[in-house]
Parts: structure tokens; sequence; C-alpha cells
């Protein structure tokens, strides 16, 4: 009887381990089932796009059949919990899986940090009904402001997702003359916290460029229907919230019993992706994989992406009873969208440390491309080119 490995997600970790997977097994090694919640796959670093053209939907939305082998079972549906003892999934509306391997790639959830009433009063950005959303909340606070009255758009946490909100948001602005002021506010002295001053400097230019008013060094201490509150003595009117602050791992990770940080819920994994659970394996935003020196991999599509193929080969090397590989992450670099404009840092082969222009948005495309050219053809990502 052939073993049966099961990957939960569908976003860069579980659809690249498929991939993986898939390309690594022979036929009849192993029985393949992949489960998630949508039938698709989400360019997540690319849906923002979707914020100011909804037509880009179905460039960055894959059709998982568009992916996946003829040979590997696809079910659309939630899991709800994980029995380790038993290796059996529970899913939210069909029938228990059994496994003999899992990994999860569920990806994460947006942390709240339990801010009174930002949870209630926020949109958020993880999914393509975020895009959707937030397209919607502002066409509609245009609408309903003027010029002398501008809509108050606030965009919370300036990482890279909100950095890429704020961009895109800016973008639908000016391309359709909307009334809206909008406002990217960091807890921390700098936007993209924790990176080198060259390109924070960079990213800073043109955001402002692109008239997006920056506010650092408070951090959000409540919301309610109509202000968020900064620190102790500030508030500012909104008609559109959006959050971007943090990730913390999802629910049907967290009711596991597998070793995991108690106040994200993310679950530990060494370097081959295992977890405290040797049938087990996590990756992607649902991990904190290992990789020495108590440092753990980033939480970014390009280390989900790179891991994915380690994690695919390592599926089926325990499927064949062979040790296991390791993964180290190697930063590639960073490339940042804003709006129409780009902003590259650090990338491997370029000489020039920080650098935007045509370059960077050309850079930038070229990197969605390859993407959905690895997991689906290269004449689909060369048809995504102009959306990305």
């Amino acid at each position: 009887m052939t073993d049966h490995v099961v990957v939960v997600g569908a976003g860069y970790a579980g659809a690249g381990t498929v991939k993986s997977f898939e390309d690594e097994i022979d036929a009849g090694e192993a029985e393949l089932t992949w489960i998630s919640e949508q039938d698709y796959h989400l360019v997540l670093h690319e849906t923002h796009r979707v914020i100011r053209n909804p037509q880009a939907e179905s460039k960055v939305a894959i059709p998982v059949d568009d992916i996946k082998a003829p040979t590997t079972n696809f079910i659309r549906d939630r899991v709800t919990g994980v029995d380790t003892d038993e290796r059996r999934l529970e899913l939210q509306d069909g029938e228990d899986v059994e496994y003999d391997y899992l990994l999860l790639g569920v990806g994460s959830s947006t942390a709240f940090f339990g801010i009174d009433g930002l949870e209630e009063h926020s949109l958020t950005m993880k999914s393509l009904d975020d895009a959707r959303e937030i397209h919607e909340a502002i066409r509609t606070a245009g609408e309903e402001a003027t010029q002398s009255d501008p809509a108050n758009v606030l965009v919370g946490g300036a990482g890279l997702s909100g950095i890429q909100v704020a961009g895109e948001i800016a973008g639908y602005r000016d391309d359709t003359r909307s009334p809206l002021d909008i406002t990217l506010i960091e807890g921390l002295d700098e936007i993209f916290p924790g990176n080198d001053p060259e390109v924070q400097g960079a990213l800073k230019k043109r955001l402002l460029d692109r008239d997006v008013e920056i506010l650092t060094g408070d951090f959000i201490s409540e919301v309610d229907d109509e202000q968020v509150y900064l620190g102790e003595d500030t508030a500012m009117e909104y008609d559109v919230l959006v959050w971007t602050g943090g990730i913390t791992g999802h629910e049907e990770v967290a009711d596991t019993d597998l070793d995991k940080d108690d106040r994200s819920n993310r679950v530990f994994a060494e370097s081959d992706f295992q977890t405290s659970d040797e049938r087990v394996f996590a990756i992607g935003d649902a991990a904190l994989v290992d990789q020495g020196s108590d440092d753990n991999a980033p939480p970014t599509a390009q280390a989900a992406w790179t891991a994915a193929e380690v994690a695919g080969e390592n599926l089926a090397r325990a499927v064949r009873g062979a040790p296991l590989k390791s993964w180290k992450y190697k930063d590639k670099g960073t490339v940042i969208s804003v709006g129409h404009d780009a902003v590259a840092h650090d990338v491997m082969g370029i000489p020039i440390n920080t650098f935007g222009g045509p370059a960077a948005r050309t850079l930038k495309k070229a990197i969605a491309c390859r993407w959905i050219s690895d997991v689906t053809t290269v004449k689909r990502a060369a048809s995504c080119w102009s959306d990305m």
C-alpha cells in the first residue's frame, strides 16, 4: 500500500510543494492530496494590483487545475483540526482525511495585537476578497467625497504590504481623480522597519511624491467607527482603514499538539521542515523554520517559494525512507512596488544597491511572471506581464 501525502494550503508554500513533490515522486510511489479553502493559488505579492484594477484578479488567481498534475487529488475545504495521534485531518464540510505524511502550508492570519476596535473596524490584505473589498471601499468613499472635503484613507503598518497597498490606492486615486487623502501609519520610527536606510529613503520619497502622507513614531492604540487613536493624545478621522501590521498563525494550527510559538501560534520546524512530529512538515508563514543561531526564516513570499522546492523533495525522501535535506534561506534582494513605480534593493547580481525607475519595474514584473511560469506555463506568465 502506498503512502498518502497531504499538503494543506494553496499559497506559495503549498503550491510550490505540490509542484516539487510531483516532480520528485515516481508514478505509484505515493498518493498526493492537496487541500485548500480556495480552488486557486493566489500570487499574493501582486494581489494589491486588484485594489487599483479589479480586472487583474484573473492574472493573480491561478486555478489549481492549471497547477497540479491530473493524478493529484484536490479537495476544496477548510481544515478545522489536525489529530497527529490518529494522523487525521478534520474538515469543515467533508469527511476526515487520513495521512501518512502531512505538510502544513496554510499561511498566516492578520495579527491585531489586542488593539481595541482594530479588528472590528479595519480591512485587511490577506486574500483576493480583501483586495476586492478595499477597492470597493475606496471607490465608494471617493464617490461620496468632494475635492474640498476628501475622504480619509488610513493604512496601518508600513512594512512591505502596507507600502504596496498605500501605493496602489494612490494609483487608483490618480487614475480616477478620486478625492482621497492617503496616510500611511507606522508605530516605529521609520517605514519598512529594520531595513537599510537607503531603501527606506527611496520608498519614502516615492510615497511622498504620490501624495501619501507618512506618520511614524506612534502606535495605534484604539479604533472606533470614526477615529483612529495614536498614542495617548492624537486622533484621526477615517473613512477607510486598512490594517497590514502583523501576522499570526491560523486557528487550525493553534489547536494541534505540535510544538509552536505561544504568542504567534506558528509551528516550530527544523531546517528540513520536520516539526515535533516526524510525520508532519511545515513551511511558509505557518512555520518558524530554524536557520541556526536562534534565527528563523522570514515570513516572505521569497522564502516560501524557495523553501517549497526542498520541502517537496523532502516529502518524497520521507516516503522512501531516505535522509532529509536541510534548507538555508538566501536573501536574493527586495523589490517593492509603489503604485506604477518600484524600488529594488540589494538584488543578487546587480552592482547598484538601490534603484527605481524602469529597471525596478521590469524586475518586479519578471519576478512575478517567473513564479507564474514555474507553477503553470510560460504562455500564462507572458499573458500576465502587463498587469504585474
